[in-house]
């Protein structure tokens, strides 16, 4: 019994070992940093028995500090097991510039893996020289001071607190006011030590609006300082001070923009297009992407407007960073063509002017031609034959009709025979209707009711499967006439329903 519980233990982890791949990668802990400032390397191996170069340099920037992290996890999927080893190389440096880490190699169950290069940017302290002075202070500073409508600034607020201040509590800020701009805050939060103050960057993006003046009002705060004045029964100092302080203002000129120009910012633009060929009501899918030096935060491409073709555009999606105190915009839309019959998308221009170059760049979005492939005509419809009504246009045909609706069919004719119903049977058959009646309303009255679709709801949702049935392809169309207003589109509510919990229900 013992020889066999060892067997089936050595199978199972034999098993686990096939379940998982080897591998390994390098991470850096940030891909800027500032100089003066650390910088991590990690090198990760997953597998048995890693070995590591020796590494004392990265490229010409000796290592400063090593150390090393293992884990071992076992995961249940499927019925399938997988055990993961993991073992972290972490190495730590102060890089001086911009530099390129090297591919390493890693030797992972004898087998050689290596690592991708990394680019590490080192940029400098742009915290003003006047924040170094107190317990900590507050200062704000803009990379332009004069721009014009729809050309971004970036504001940058910077808080410096002192190495040997402690804080009771965390600090209470208020961001300034931005009046007469969009506003996009920079989610990442930059931390570092300049000097003998541990420096907090936190950056604003700012679009502005209208020409004129504006005046940037002062960030506030309010730094929560343990109050030295009470101690505890063990000598600890327990309370807050809190104490206030404001940044400096800002006044920021705003030019008008050139009235011919779309974007303000150096850009430019590609589009791509899934297919030229397709077949009635088979959407097309349109991608155009803008990218460059600017915001495209509040540009919104207006849709195509095409004769007979059903044209659905998504949300465009915009990533937007600053690098250094440049600002970099992506701005991605897809539009869907939908037709029966082949159509050109036509094409487009995007003015863009450059505040540097002070020129106006057109940016060329290609027209595309479109071939649909019409489904061949229906046959041709038989000759009427004797019997058939010409008034009517429907053509009779030789189906047995039951029995009963046959009789009654023929009634007023002599050569049929007409079946009746006895008048008592006619009665119980009202009454036992009535009594099945009555107890369904009552078993539905207790059901819940349906759940009712928003329409952009259910576009977003039967889009994403028009291929997959025509029945959803003609809702689309019907959905998004509506939405571009056309008032004659009728939606069935019932069978929007059934179509929508088809797909959501999967």
């Amino acid at each position: 019994m013992k020889k066999l519980w060892m067997i089936s233990a050595l199978f199972y982890l034999m098993a686990i070992h096939f379940l998982y791949a080897d591998s390994a990668e390098a991470v850096l802990s940030q891909n800027e940093v500032v100089k003066g400032n650390m910088a991590q390397l990690r090198l990760i191996a997953e597998g048995n028995r890693p070995e590591f170069p020796r590494i004392d340099k990265i490229g010409d920037v000796p290592v400063l500090g090593r150390s090393r992290t293992q884990n071992t996890s076992l995961q249940v999927i499927n019925g399938k097991s997988s055990l993961t080893h993991t073992t972290s190389l972490i190495l730590t440096f102060e890089p001086t510039k911009d530099m390129m880490i090297p591919s390493f190699d890693i030797k992972i169950d004898g087998k050689t893996y290596k690592t991708k290069p990394l680019k590490l940017k080192v940029i400098k302290s742009s915290a003003p020289q006047g924040a170094s002075s107190g317990m900590f202070s507050l200062t704000m500073k803009a990379n332009k001071t004069e721009v014009m409508v729809g050309e971004p600034l970036v504001v940058t607020v910077y808080f410096s607190l002192r190495n040997d201040v402690r804080l009771s509590e965390n600090p209470q800020y208020n961001r300034p006011e931005f009046k007469g701009f969009f506003v996009k805050e920079v989610d990442d939060e930059k931390r570092y030590v300049k000097g003998n103050y541990h420096i907090t960057e936190l950056r604003y993006i700012l679009v502005p609006q209208k020409p004129g003046e504006y005046h940037i009002e002062p960030a506030t705060a309010k730094i929560g300082l343990a109050d030295t004045s009470r101690r505890d029964i063990f000598g600890r100092f327990f309370g807050t001070i809190w104490k206030p302080v404001s940044s400096n203002g800002l006044t920021v000129k705003v030019d008008p923009a050139p009235q011919d120009a779309d974007l303000i910012g150096h850009f430019y633009v590609e589009s791509s297009i899934d297919k030229t060929k397709t077949k009635a009501n088979k959407p097309v899918n349109l991608t155009v992407i803008i990218e460059g030096d600017g915001s495209l935060e509040d540009y919104e491409m207006p849709n195509y407007d095409i004769d007979g073709v059903t044209v659905y555009s998504d949300d465009a999606e915009v990533k937007t960073e600053v690098i250094g105190d440049k600002l970099k915009s992506t701005y991605v839309k897809k539009f869907a063509f939908i037709a029966d019959h082949s159509f050109e998308i036509p094409a487009r221009t995007i003015t863009a002017y450059d505040p540097k170059t002070k020129e106006t760049k057109t940016l060329e979005i290609p027209g595309y031609s479109i071939e649909v492939e019409v489904p061949k005509s229906a046959p041709n419809m038989p000759a009427q034959t004797p019997g058939s009504s010409a008034a009517s246009g429907t053509l009779h045909t030789d189906l047995k009709l039951p029995q009963q609706a046959e009789g009654i069919a023929a009634q007023g004719t002599a050569s049929k025979k007409v079946v009746s119903v006895p008048s008592w049977w006619l009665l119980v058959l009202a009454f036992l209707g009535g009594m099945v009646t009555m107890y369904l309303l009552g078993k539905l009255q207790w059901k819940r009711a349906p759940r009712l679709f928003k329409e952009s709801e259910a576009l977003k949702i039967l889009y994403a499967h028009m291929s997959e049935d025509p029945q959803v392809e003609a809702m689309v169309r019907k959905l998004y006439a509506k939405k571009n207003g056309q008032k004659d589109v009728i939606i069935d509510k019932k069978e929007l329903r059934e179509l929508v919990e088809r797909y959501t229900k999967k």
